[in-house]
């Protein structure tokens, strides 16, 4: 018999224990550096999209089609239908062109909303696109057995491809194009060229678009008097100048999200919120977020927490001491107030006098269209792309959003700004929206997993100094505003918290989406919002139920949120010094600081 081959054994080197375990976890976090880097070089071709995740949906909802012989004979029933009702539209409109269309826009999509569209040749394409978007929907919904996820992403995918083709992107096809070039000899597409080169040059040389030069804060936007009185790494803390002979005693502390600059709450003088709250009798506080760099990748959600929420209120009590706050938080900002508020148990009822949630998620299971981009395989790109440069790019987050609303973003746009020759008139909001910021790498991607993959708040496993911040240990009223047409924090889904806590909450629905909704001044003559209240002991009522049942009122909604504080709130009182010089609080700079140029 052949003796048996006794290969040597791997030699190491003798190393302790200690030491062992140190240069195993070295090998396999190069290991892993291999893939990151692979991810992130990826993802640049990929604008952080991943391959992978968007295979897997096609792939679920491919094979659940294919083996689901009902649903295609359903969607061949449905076409076939769908063209004869086309045909017949075809027919009837030739001989009489006032023939009402088949099929309408879908609500918000305003594409044919011109005059020349309701007219043949050009209502026949509308109408055949129409139809065809219909058709397209029924392919991609109620496939059997595809996951919510695959279903969305599918959808999603294929209503950006439809979009691509839409008649109204066509100048040849467009009738509102055609009648600007038969107006202006053709000049329309040599402005649309010229329009094109700037915002390509601006683009590539960073710098703001067209018009956005005239809201400069602290010139045009962000004008409302007040003082930085505290400063650290991670915030700049604004106290604003009263405007009235007498105050409220219980100050305003606000908490806006670190996604975006503070001054969406304090844009024109006629569209501020903090300048209208400060000339209701209150003192206001309000955070400016460092815009982070590569250096502060390792930034995690507690500094955000303890460094930012807790640190401003800190010195807000300082400053005015001996009353409780009234604490309002925007979007991220009243989920990461919430989460501070949580964290302090049973102590929150001592430091704060209410807390108001404008657009703001602690149930993160219904998210909204966000949740396209959110999935382990997502997530894992993104996380890499953000460990490779150390933050989020604003172009990235950007990019997102753009996608979610192509119609209004991308390709109305193209077709006002391009074809037709014309530049839209830029608003204080739109350039707040340009002056984007950054996510350090850390945070967001412990937001992303622990909030929108895990649901860690709502499920009461979110840590807090070794201790659940548990929701229903907040003991102090609510006041929570969603907004009709929200992509990213749905009002459903903000409707949410009154699942978690049972405390008095307010609930506002106000028309427009997740910004225009929430920048609602007085005097605007399309808002309007729906307000009810729950008290602690009342039954919750299902969000569609608490809609049916709440009438719309005209107005914004401010005025509405003032009268709610002014009952939570004290006699009138002298106002406080402007910081504390005692306590350490000494007034910096005016208003808006230094953070917000940040860029």
């Amino acid at each position: 018999m052949t003796e048996p081959v006794h290969l040597p054994a791997v030699v190491r080197p003798h190393l302790p224990p200690a030491a062992r375990i140190q240069d195993d976890a070295l090998g396999l976090a190069a290991f892993q550096a291999i893939d990151r880097m692979r991810e992130a070089l990826g993802g640049q071709l990929t604008g952080g999209i991943s391959p992978e995740s968007a295979a897997l949906a096609a792939f679920d909802w491919g094979m659940h089609l294919a083996n689901a012989p009902g649903k295609r004979a359903e969607l061949v029933w449905k076409g076939a239908r769908k063209g004869r009702r086309l045909m017949g539209y075809l027919l009837a409109s030739a001989i009489d062109p006032q023939t009402p269309p088949v099929i309408a826009p879908l609500p918000g999509d305003a594409r044919f909303r011109h005059e020349g569209w309701q007219k043949p040749p050009f209502s026949w394409l509308a109408q055949s696109f129409l139809l065809g978007q219909q058709w397209l929907h029924n392919v991609t919904h109620e496939v059997p057995g595809v996951t919510k996820h695959a279903e969305d992403m599918v959808s999603f995918a294929a209503r950006q491809w439809l979009d691509m083709f839409s008649p109204s992107n066509n100048p040849f096809l467009n009738p509102e194009i055609l009648e600007r070039t038969r107006e202006t000899g053709g000049m329309n597409f040599v402005q649309g060229w010229q329009n094109w080169l700037e915002d390509v040059s601006r683009q590539m040389t960073g710098r703001p678009p067209v018009g956005a030069e005239a809201f400069e804060p602290g010139a045009s936007v962000a004008v409302t008097p007040g003082k930085v009185v505290y400063r650290n790494h991670l915030i700049e803390l604004i106290q604003y100048a009263p405007s009235t002979e007498t105050v409220h005693p219980e100050p305003v502390l606000i908490v806006p999200a670190w996604i975006m600059k503070y001054y969406i709450l304090d844009l024109s003088a006629e569209n501020s919120m903090i300048r209208w709250l400060v000339g209701q009798g209150y003192t206001v506080f309000a955070i400016s977020w460092h815009n982070p760099v590569a250096e502060d990748r390792d930034l995690t959600m507690d500094d955000y927490r303890r460094k930012g929420v807790l640190a401003a209120l800190d010195a807000v009590n300082s400053i005015v001491p001996g009353q409780k706050v009234h604490a309002a938080g925007y979007c991220l900002g009243g989920t990461m107030l919430t989460i501070a508020a949580a964290g302090m148990g049973v102590k929150a009822a001592e430091r704060l006098a209410s807390i108001t949630l404008m657009a703001a998620q602690v149930d993160f299971t219904e998210p909204g269209e966000l949740a396209l981009f959110i999935d382990p395989s997502q997530m894992h790109m993104l996380d890499s792309m953000m460990w490779n440069r150390g933050y989020l790019s604003a172009d990235q987050m950007a990019g997102a959003f753009q996608m979610l609303r192509s119609n209004d973003l991308i390709w109305s746009r193209m077709v006002r700004e391009y074809m037709m020759g014309e530049r839209a008139p830029m608003i204080d909001l739109m350039a707040w929206n340009a002056d984007s910021t950054r996510m350090p790498w850390r945070m967001h991607a412990e937001y992303l997993q622990r909030l929108y993959l895990d649901n860690e708040l709502a499920a009461g496993r979110f840590m807090v100094d070794d201790r659940p911040a548990a929701l229903q240990n907040i003991h102090v009223p609510f006041f929570v505003i969603g907004t009709e047409r929200d992509h990213v924090a749905p009002w459903r889904s903000v409707y949410k918290l009154q699942q978690f806590n049972d405390s008095s909450i307010t609930f506002v629905l106000a028309s427009g989406g997740h910004n225009a909704g929430i920048v609602s001044a007085p005097g605007n003559p399309r808002a309007r919002y729906r307000i009810g209240t729950r008290a602690h002991d009342a039954p919750l009522q299902a969000a569609g139920d608490w809609l049916a049942s709440h009438e719309a009122v005209p107005g914004s909604w401010w005025p509405a949120w003032s009268d709610w504080l002014d009952k939570h709130s004290g006699a009138r009182v002298k106002p406080p010094m402007m910081g504390a010089a005692g306590a350490g609080y000494v007034p910096m700079c005016d208003a808006p600081g230094s953070y917000v140029f940040q860029r």
